[in-house]
């Protein structure tokens, strides 16, 4: 299992200001929400206790950039302002490299993001969360898997996605990295198709018995 927390990708990060704070206001909300329910934090006895979720959506539209995405190792914070947000500018996802700017670095699990947003351009909202019920029973629910080798961060991440988006099974929206402990994607049109996608497959996963 790898290492979390961890950058994986070439960064070329400027210190750049924060972004608009109305920008990030409806991502924000969710990522509250999903720090209450502990599918983002910082736990002492979880991972290490290294800070755990990220979120993202895009930039609107005719703006300088691709994605805003929270801030590494963020996730201890109950709650973000925008000067935790960093805007990525551009992707290489072959290249195994990322072009940020802002107040803080992004998260270690951008090149994912970026992947998801390259994809699809109706996707415009990434979530990335630990869940151990979701994980566990990703088999029993048929969720769509990424392989135990692909770390996450990586290009071999980004190519399993591709990979299950090309198959079609990413079309309800979420799926399970089996090599990245705990960890589970959903993804949306809007940031509000995402968080719901991820909170229905939550409750599934939580009414299954023990196995």
């Amino acid at each position: 299992m790898d290492q979390e927390g961890v950058t994986r990708f070439d960064l070329r990060f400027r210190p750049g200001a924060a972004p608009p704070p109305s920008w990030i206001e409806a991502l924000n909300a969710w990522r509250t929400r999903l720090h209450r329910l502990r599918l983002i934090g910082q736990d002492p006895g979880r991972y290490g206790g290294i800070g755990f979720g990220n979120v993202s959506c895009r930039v609107p539209a005719g703006a300088h950039g691709l994605f805003l995405v929270s801030g590494t190792q963020t996730g201890r914070l109950p709650v973000l302002g925008a000067e935790h947000y960093s805007l990525v500018a551009r992707a290489d996802i072959a290249a195994n490299r990322l072009e940020a700017e802002g107040p803080v670095a992004p998260s270690s699990e951008s090149l994912t993001h970026a992947m998801l947003y390259a994809l699809d351009p109706h996707i415009g909202c990434v979530l990335h969360v630990h869940s151990p019920e979701i994980w566990r029973a990703a088999g029993r629910l048929g969720l769509p898997t990424t392989p135990a080798d692909a770390a996450y961060g990586t290009p071999a991440m980004a190519e399993a996605v591709a990979r299950l988006h090309q198959s079609g099974r990413l079309r309800d929206g979420l799926f399970v990295m089996a090599g990245h402990e705990d960890g589970v994607v959903a993804f949306g049109d809007s940031i509000e198709a995402a968080g719901r996608v991820l909170v229905s497959i939550l409750e599934r996963a939580k009414t299954l018995p023990l196995s």
